[in-house]
């Protein structure tokens, strides 16, 4: 499993917004610039990105974007879907597709969104502020993301 150049692309763009947080508007070709995503690429996403909720995006004199909400607020998962659409490990999970030539005889299936749900878990267990911050000095971990069922030590 593997994110989509545009997925990977909107999670770095919106780490270098949440640099920006609590600043002054950015504009596409200031992130497009400091994260070297191309400008009609960094453009794209922001549209994207905003008609997800994720961006505030205001044009013309002053204009330019800002996170919509605290990066704390702000999952790896709500990135991707923003970008790819819902999460879904296999097309069974989805209950109004029926791509899936074994889908009458599949043991697999009743199980799947037991699986999909702990990926996206782990995924909406990452914020865009442990994404956005300075790495923690080599050898040490700034944080652990939470999964399903797993205490986090306060």
């Amino acid at each position: 499993m593997r994110l989509s150049s545009l997925a990977d692309y909107a999670v770095v763009m919106m780490s270098a917004a949440a640099r920006h947080c609590g600043q002054a508007k950015v504009n596409a070709t200031t992130l497009a610039a400091e994260t070297r995503i191309p400008l009609p690429t960094a453009q794209k996403l922001v549209s994207k990105l905003s008609a997800a909720g994720l961006l505030e995006s205001t044009r013309g004199v002053g204009g330019g974007v800002r996170l919509a909400r605290p990066p704390a607020a702000i999952s790896l998962a709500d990135i991707i879907e923003a970008v790819e659409g819902p999460i879904e490990m296999t097309s069974c999970i989805d209950a109004g597709r029926h791509e899936c030539a074994l889908e009458s005889c599949c043991q697999v299936r009743p199980h799947m969104s037991v699986v999909n749900g702990a990926v996206r878990g782990a995924l909406a267990g990452v914020s865009l502020a442990n994404l956005s911050c300075a790495p923690a000095k080599a050898g040490a971990q700034a944080w652990a993301p939470a999964f399903a069922g797993e205490r986090v030590a306060s």
